[in-house]
């Protein structure tokens, strides 16, 4: 049978470093003048450590091969690793004296033949324990470590008996799977085996004692290391999905309680060692975790050997990859509990009743199932209904039940039948409970028979930093967060299918928004819909972003802003509801910092604006400003010395600070100005105006800390105005003492939006957050004679999206020239060292 090496194309797998230009392994030694391994154990810090030097000559080569030489694949340079450290080691083991009665063996990486090339080395002396060969054994463990140790190899090592060793392993969980992966390497074979079989022994006849450490160590570790299907930077070893999962998997088969791992698995496994091949090839060193900066690296160097294209598809494979394991590790769980031996009392228990929990569907043994009498070929909504009540019970299904149902369940004629569409929205509105049923639904195939278009979608990496899940996990968390909502609006139903597909036109090359409109009128008709309820779901997707960029993009107290939603939407008040619901659940199911109060106020004014127009009211004009406000201003107008005031103390993320000031070019930078310096972080900025004093209303946040008093803020506005407090050179020293930030993922951006309806000319800033931003970008407006009617801040984590609407001085319109003069101030203001990237016109 031909070997991974073979197949890639590499050859016999034994020629693999000579391919590489390192040349046999046997003759490494000689070629690199420490001539041939020495059989005496007089000099073993002397001469055994050219040896050891020798080996790493050798993995060198194998890694980067001399001009002329083939570079190996991930699967040939694994291979090659181990044959060259078997030969090393079985080699040496020889000439120091391994043999009757001790045996060199390998464990982890080695021992499973999945060597990366920067791995430590697991390797156990196992001898017989005579009593009289103890200092002979230490001489040898001698001999065979310190070599690798001077040669700055990773060695992990154990001398013990085969009693000794089992003894560890009773208490030492990681022992004992280690043990359960021993390979012969030099030595009495007879003692290897020996060592092999009563270890698997003692772990089938100790697992239901170990078991519930087994499983609190592995949610431990996926606790500390993640999901490696939805993190930005897997851990491809510990994380949930990872190797050490299909180990798991190898341990519960080793142990009889499981199968082995499916073919999926398998190759989930071999995408996973190919890539943490790739990644300690390129970092010359140890590394596990799947940094940003590492994909296109490993994609120009290996694309083929992973096959993958560029680094979507590569974070779209692993991410397919981890879920598979994922799946297959949840369920194995389940399965070995089940299967534990039963002792005592407990084996004369009967077996678990199967209660009834819906037509065609019971529990048993803590797992949906299907009932003895279903009848999977002629009940069309089974599989849903089974579904909804796992959902509903936050019961797994049995992976029988899935896999019985993706063989026998028929396809749903369309349009629906209304028992199904039911038993769907059922599910949808299960909230917590839908998001592991759906998956494992999409694991089995049986998601994307009910809903084709999910293939586009599933494992689809996002494009932007604010979003932490797949674009498929979004979609499910976007509907979780919808449940929690149904009983805001009139129809529920459509909230929950508006949020199922509102996304589902990513990864296509046109607007998602415009491609998913047409995918949910086919979706719609499918599930049965009314006509109408079909041109409502559409009008969600088409428009699921109109509330969210309208409140931070535009005036919401403009009239035409007003009028221009209410148009948009038909006057529909039903639409509208429902887009307000969508847009909330859509940030929640973003990531953490994404809906916040003051955006829920800032939408919320929007829609309770349009709602007065579409009962037909007038349309609402802007806020007048409230009494403490105009108070502030006579203050002001007054005395011509400025005031500030704070509100909502209470409230952390909602403190509101008005600065009222006689209004003069630059007050807008100057008042930011001095919020940043008091380590105040600005969310809104709303601009007013009344009888000459401005009147600028800020929702800020500290950045860390507390509330600076009012007073504070007062005396350093009015040493701004007056020119006897040097703000930017404030502001440098805050940031070089505080701040600090980090070069950026992703360029700074500026977009440009044309409101026909009022002339209105709108700038939104796209960068990275850092101190004083609002500050310098407002500085640099002013700079080019323009006015800022309104602003919008919109921090989300470290990115930040502010929005400014800009009127110049002449009151004249922006034409493409001075627009790429705003442009280049803007971006120079925010500018912390990346490249910039301006944008057209939106």
């Amino acid at each position: 049978m031909a070997t991974d090496a073979e197949r890639s194309g590499a050859g016999p797998a034994r020629s693999a470093a000579e391919r590489s230009g390192a040349g046999p392994a046997r003759s490494a030694a000689e070629r690199s003048g420490a001539g041939p391994v020495p059989s005496s154990l007089d000099d073993e810090r002397g001469t055994t450590n050219g040896d050891a030097v020798d080996l790493v000559r050798a993995r060198a080569a194998l890694l980067d091969p001399p001009p002329g030489a083939r570079r190996l694949g991930p699967a040939a340079l694994r291979e090659a690793m181990v044959e060259l450290h078997d030969f090393w080691l079985s080699s040496r083991a020889a000439a120091v004296g391994v043999g009757e009665g001790s045996a060199l063996v390998a464990v982890g990486a080695l021992g499973r033949r999945e060597l990366a090339p920067h791995s430590d080395l697991d390797l156990v002396l196992v001898h017989d324990g005579r009593r009289n060969g103890r200092e002979q054994i230490s001489r040898v463990a001698d001999a065979l470590w310190y070599p690798l140790w001077d040669a700055g190899v990773g060695l992990d090592h154990s001398v013990r008996t085969v009693g000794e060793a089992i003894e560890v392993a009773t208490t030492d969980l990681r022992v004992a799977l280690g043990l359960l992966e021993v390979r012969h390497l030099a030595g009495d074979p007879e003692l290897a085996e020996r060592l092999a079989a009563t270890a698997r022994q003692a772990w089938r006849a100790g697992i239901r004692n170990r078991f519930d450490d087994l499983v609190a160590a592995t949610e431990s570790r996926w606790e500390r290391s993640g999901e490696v299907a939805h993190r930005i930077e897997p851990d491809l070893k510990n994380g949930h999905g990872g190797l050490r999962d299909i180990q798991l998997l190898d341990a519960l088969a080793a142990a009889q309680l499981v199968d082995r791992p499916t073919v999926d698995v398998q190759d989930a496994r071999r995408l996973m060692l190919d890539l943490r091949v790739e990644l300690h090839r390129r970092a010359g060193r140890a590394r596990d975790v799947l940094q940003a900066e590492d994909a296109h690296e490993v994609v120009a160097a290996a694309a083929a050997d992973l096959g993958v294209t560029d680094r979507f598809d590569l974070a779209r494979a692993v991410s397919g990859a981890a879920r598979t394991v994922v799946f297959a590790t949840d369920t194995a769980l389940r399965s070995a509990r089940a299967a534990l031996p039963r002792r005592g009392l407990a084996a004369l228990r009967r077996a678990p009743a199967r209660r009834p929990l819906d037509d065609g569907v019971v529990e048993h043994a803590g797992e949906v199932v299907l009932a003895r009498d279903a009848q999977v070929s002629r009940d069309p909504a089974l599989v849903l209904r089974l579904a909804a009540t796992a959902a509903r019970t936050r019961l797994p299904i049995a992976a029988s039940t899935l896999h019985r149902l993706a063989e026998a369940a028929p396809e749903l004629r369309e349009p629906w039948p209304r028992a199904a569409l039911s038993e769907l929205l059922a599910l949808l509105g299960a909230g917590d409970g839908m998001v592991d049923v759906v998956e494992a639904l999409d694991r089995t195939g049986l998601w994307g028979r009910l809903v084709p278009e999910w293939g586009a979608v599933r494992d689809l990496p996002p494009r932007d930093r604010q979003h932490v899940w797949t674009v498929d996990r979004h979609l499910v968390e976007v509907t979780r967060r919808a449940a929690e909502l149904t009983t805001r609006v009139s129809r529920p139903d459509l909230l929950l299918l508006g949020a199922l597909v509102h996304d589902i036109g990513k990864g296509r090359e046109e607007d998602h928004s415009e491609v998913g409109e047409r995918l949910a009128r086919h979706i719609g008709r499918r599930l049965g819909l009314w006509p109408a309820d079909v041109e409502t779901l559409a009008a969600m997707v088409r428009h699921h972003l109109l509330l969210p960029h309208t409140a931070s993009r535009r005036d919401p107290e403009d009239p035409a802003t007003v009028e221009r939603v209410v148009e948009t939407l038909g006057a529909d008040p039903v639409l509208l509801e429902l887009l307000h619901a969508l847009a909330e659940a859509d940030s929640l199911g973003t990531g953490p910092g994404v809906w916040t109060p003051w955006r829920a106020t800032l939408m919320g004014d929007l829609v309770r604006r349009c709602r007065v127009v579409m009962s037909g009211g007038p349309v609402p004009g802007p806020s007048p400003l409230s009494e403490d406000a105009l108070a502030l201003a006579r203050s002001v107008a007054e005395t011509g010395r400025p005031e500030v005031s704070v509100s909502g103390e209470g409230e952390l993320t909602t403190i509101t600070m008005t600065v009222a000031a006689p209004d003069r070019p630059g007050l807008l930078s100057r008042a930011a100005g001095v919020l940043a310096l008091h380590s105040l972080q600005v969310h809104t900025a709303d601009l007013g105006e009344h009888d000459g004093v401005a009147v600028d209303a800020f929702t800020v946040s500290p950045r860390f800390g507390r509330l600076p008093e009012a007073s504070l803020l007062r005396e350093d506005l009015v040493r701004v105005l007056r020119g006897s407090l040097d703000l930017p050179a404030r502001l440098a020293a805050k940031e070089r003492d505080y701040d600090r930030p980090g070069p950026a993922p992703a360029p700074s951006r500026v977009l440009w939006f044309d409101d026909e309806a009022t002339g209105a000319v709108v700038l939104e800033l796209r960068t990275s957050d850092r101190i004083g931003l609002l500050y310098r970008v407002a500085a640099a407006l002013e700079a080019e004679d323009l006015d800022v009617r309104w602003a919008r801040v919109s921090t989300l984590g470290s990115s930040v999206l502010d929005a400014f609407c800009l009127e110049t001085t002449e009151h004249e319109g922006l034409d493409p020239d001075r627009r790429r003069r705003v442009e280049e101030a803007v971006l120079g203001a925010a500018a912390d060292g990346r490249p910039a990237e301006p944008s057209p016109s939106g």
